[in-house]
């Protein structure tokens, strides 16, 4: 290799310029000729960046076909790049050494995770545990509906620590799996299934365990429980717990448990609105090579309820019903024919009257009120909380709502909005309150 390196250094000393030569070209190492490709190391990020201009690329990579193989091409990394492949190809067979497979489902990752207002918070969380385990937010209690996006998370920790930190012992377990050893170690009542139950979950880097409201009325599996997170926590290792509601709502958990569920962060993840959900659709489209109509996702979007599972069976569905028709693209034909037995769209019938009506029934106020120009808290609360629906609900742009307000400006539309959002975040009336109201305009 080197001999037939040289021999390409002559001949582009002919080919460039004598300075682009001196400081770009006679500083390229090769490292490894192998499957076609010449590995070459730039000293520097400037040097590699210059090299990688088609003009002297593609002169070096006319020389290299000329001495290697007419198949060959060329790769140029700086030693960052080099050392960082090398460091994740020894990652790799350490773990090809062990011999172990992963645990975890691939598709779950942070970066197939679609971000919204919804959950931006619970996943930031996530991933910096995910980054700095037992550093900050241990134990990190997260919580919420079914299908919100909590196991994705856990996985995607896994996936992460899998990658990034192969050393450590990570077990992510459901409530169902832990219970099951259990049974099975009073079963038996050997020391040494006693002994492989307890090295199981007690000598875990990260223990993450989903479901956990299911261990809520059975004392001898919170006792367990109860001695295997005191042992984690002494030892400084993380914890991770999801369950569909905050440690305070289980009636029957015992407070031991209860009060170090709370010794960390406790963050809920909330219903994605129509946005996130939007993003939700498209992200699957582009992992699955899904091609549909922009109709047909702005339908899914309002069709279906929270569940980012539902989501993506729906899509799945029309889909699938297109492809039996041998079409490429799926179509609103297609999504109307697929879903006929689904129901219609949960707001096909709601709209910003409808909206403003039902906040002012509900508060006795009037309509010329709310859209007004009076100030008082009486009327000030609902008119923000009658922004913050239509807004989230209808998806409706900032000025179209400033012309239903008596023709607020966007950015006052802006502030409404902004502060019903954080009220939902820190004060459980608000939150209470808009939930009350949402089914309300659900129902209508």
């Amino acid at each position: 290799m080197l001999e037939q390196w040289k021999q390409v250094l002559n001949k582009m000393e002919n080919e460039v310029t004598a300075v682009t030569y001196d400081l770009w070209v006679s500083t390229l190492k090769p490292v490894q000729y192998s499957n076609d490709e010449l590995l070459l190391i730039a000293p520097s990020i400037t040097a590699k960046n210059q090299v990688n201009q088609s003009a002297i690329m593609d002169k070096l990579t006319r020389i290299v076909r000329e001495e290697f193989d007419k198949y060959a091409y060329v790769r140029v990394v700086d030693e960052k790049e080099y050392e960082e492949n090398i460091r994740q190809q020894a990652k790799q067979e350490e773990k090809e050494d062990v011999g172990r497979a992963c645990p975890f489902n691939k598709k779950y990752t942070f970066e197939n995770f679609v971000v919204g207002k919804s959950n931006q918070v619970v996943f930031a969380a996530m991933q910096n545990v995910a980054e700095h385990p037992s550093q900050k937010f241990n134990p990190l209690f997260i919580y919420g509906g079914s299908g919100l996006g909590k196991t994705h998370l856990l996985h995607a920790v896994g996936n992460y620590l899998w990658e990034n930190q192969p050393a450590l012992n990570v077990l992510y377990v459901t409530c169902e799996n832990f219970t099951n050893d259990y049974v099975d170690y009073l079963r038996n009542s050997k020391d040494k299934l006693k002994s492989e139950f307890r090295d199981k979950y007690r000598t875990a880097d990260v223990l993450m365990i989903d479901d956990i409201q299911f261990i809520s009325n059975r004392t001898g599996i919170q006792e367990e429980f109860f001695h295997t997170f005191n042992d984690l926590y002494q030892n400084n290792k993380q914890i991770i717990i999801a369950s569909d509601r905050p440690p305070k709502e289980m009636s029957t958990l015992e407070d031991r448990l209860r009060s170090r569920f709370s010794m960390g962060l406790i963050q809920d993840i909330q219903e994605p609105d129509y946005e996130t959900k939007v993003a939700i659709i498209k992200k699957k489209c582009s992992q699955e090579g899904y091609l549909v109509e922009p109709d047909v996702v702005d339908f899914i979007a309002q069709k279906v309820g929270t569940s980012v599972r539902d989501i993506e069976g729906l899509l799945s569905k029309i889909v699938f019903y297109a492809s039996l028709l041998n079409k490429t693209h799926a179509t609103m034909d297609d999504a109307h024919e697929a879903l006929k037995d689904y129901g219609e769209p949960e707001s096909t019938s709601l709209n910003a009257d409808k909206i403003i009506n039902t906040v002012c029934e509900f508060f006795k106020i009037s309509k010329e009120d709310i859209t007004g120009k009076k100030k008082n808290k009486e009327i000030v609360e609902p008119r923000q909380l009658c922004i913050y629906l239509i807004n989230d609900m209808l998806n409706m742009p900032l000025v179209a709502i400033g012309d239903l307000f008596g023709g607020r400006d966007h950015t006052t539309i802006m502030h409404a909005r902004d502060k019903v959002t954080k009220l939902i975040k820190t004060n459980p009336h608000t939150k209470t309150l808009v939930n009350d109201l949402k089914s309300r305009l659900l129902k209508c």
